[in-house]
């Protein structure tokens, strides 16, 4: 749903052979072929991994006897998208949040502010101290 319908992940056989981790590749609906995900722009890869997060909740909760994780915090990414990307992964978290998840979210980006009634904004003074505010 990131991508809107462009990507898939797909396990990759050859990438698992001999090494550690989770060989994984991306197929490409537009193209109909697969696509190595060091190729991915930098706006791409962002809402790869933040679908992976979000698909690794669904798994925890599956795997865990039904225990979910409800909440997930992104540590920014966000300034990598293009503006309709931004507003499409926008989208994404509110309908997760309307499903009863927390998607915490860290950014300095000022769609992020406007689009989130929500938050808790940390600011630093002119002295390195900090303070914290809280909206919504």
């Amino acid at each position: 749903q990131m991508s809107s319908g462009k990507f898939s992940f797909e396990l990759n056989e050859e990438t698992t052979r001999g090494q550690a981790g989770l060989g994984i590749a991306l197929h490409d609906a537009w193209t109909g072929h697969r696509q190595d995900p060091k190729s991915l722009s930098g706006g791409e890869t962002f809402y790869a991994a933040l679908s992976l997060a979000l698909g690794l909740a669904d798994v925890v909760r599956g795997e865990a006897g039904g225990s979910a994780l409800e909440t997930l915090f992104i540590d920014e990414g966000f300034g990598s998208l293009d503006q309709d990307s931004l507003y499409h992964v926008l989208d994404q978290l509110d309908h997760l949040r309307a499903g009863h998840r927390v998607i915490g979210v860290i950014s300095h980006v000022t769609e992020m502010k406007e689009s989130i009634s929500d938050r808790i904004e940390v600011r630093r003074g002119a002295d390195s101290t900090s303070t914290v505010t809280r909206s919504g």
